[in-house]
């Protein structure tokens, strides 16, 4: 069994390291630059030390994660004597492999392994992380091994190169990060008739989650509903003067993301060409709208 050492205690490296630990995995070392991280990482899990370098950290392990903040990977790598026969990944969603240059040309094997998941907290990444797909960039016989860690996971995984990381992640901030910004934006709009974020949260959030069942269940394009899946151009227009009037702040991100989601209607066919450039028009000129 391999032995496994973390550098870096902080949300992602605890949640790994745990949860690697419960289905059999030897995490046998942790180094963290706030000692509490590190004392407070291996006291979760039987076995595990701490030490004072990330240098006995791969001194001491078969296969080092680097989960520390992704600006601090390349720092922390050259820092460290590498060796043939050690294995070392990091967990950034941006980077490639080619941060770690200084170990491969060391000797060492080279991956990154990103679990395509939120990681709000420990406990929460503990319990969404099964059914996730993890991202692997590495050669063999490191690739197998993540694989394995990855099924081992209860999760899926694609194999990216290089040259894919930074597009792949820029997709992952817009379907996780950006949605917080929009519920904030939606939010935002009940305050304007005097609901609470709070209430206005635990209103929508129904609605976000019959929309995310029917992206699972239905796929897109068919799961898009709403006035451009219908063509319904008259309510586009009540919306874009309520905007204008209440919340003109907002008003870029709808138009925007209409214009976006025109072609989204159009794929799902309950429209025709020329609702759609009816829709595009009123979406790209809302200054020039016929009052209704």
């Amino acid at each position: 069994m391999l032995k496994l050492g973390f550098i870096g205690a902080g949300t992602v490296g605890t949640a790994l390291a745990i949860d690697l630990s419960s289905r059999g995995y030897e995490v046998s070392s942790v180094y963290s630059r706030t000692p509490e991280s590190a004392e407070k990482l291996a006291s979760a899990i039987p076995g595990c030390r701490t030490f004072e370098s990330s240098q006995a950290v791969a001194d001491n392990s078969d296969l080092v994660f680097i989960t520390t903040p992704d600006g601090a990977i390349g720092t922390v790598v050259s820092e460290i004597h590498w060796h043939e026969g050690t294995s070392v990944v990091h967990c950034s969603g941006a980077d490639s492999t080619q941060v770690l240059e200084p170990a491969r040309l060391s000797g060492a094997q080279v991956g990154a392994i990103h679990p395509l998941q939120t990681f709000a907290g420990v406990k929460e990444a503990i319990e969404n992380i099964p059914g996730s797909t993890f991202a692997i960039e590495a050669e063999e016989p490191l690739l197998t091994e993540l694989k394995k860690i990855a099924t081992a996971l209860e999760g899926r995984y694609i194999q990216l190169e290089a040259s894919d990381k930074v597009v792949y992640h820029a997709a992952a901030v817009m379907a996780c990060n950006y949605l917080v910004t929009l519920v904030k934006q939606a939010t935002d709009l009940w305050e304007t008739f005097d609901i609470p974020a709070p209430q206005a949260t635990t209103a929508l959030l129904p609605l976000i989650q019959g929309t995310i069942h029917n992206i699972e269940t239905v796929g897109i394009p068919d799961c898009l509903t709403g006035p451009i899946a219908r063509g319904d151009i008259g309510t586009i227009r009540k919306h874009i003067e309520a905007l204008e009037k209440a919340a003109p702040d907002v008003l870029p991100t709808y138009l925007e993301l209409g214009r976006q989601t025109v072609p989204v209607a159009l794929a799902k066919g309950r429209i025709t060409e020329k609702q759609a450039e009816e829709m595009l028009e009123v979406l790209q000129q809302p200054n020039l709208l016929i009052s209704i």
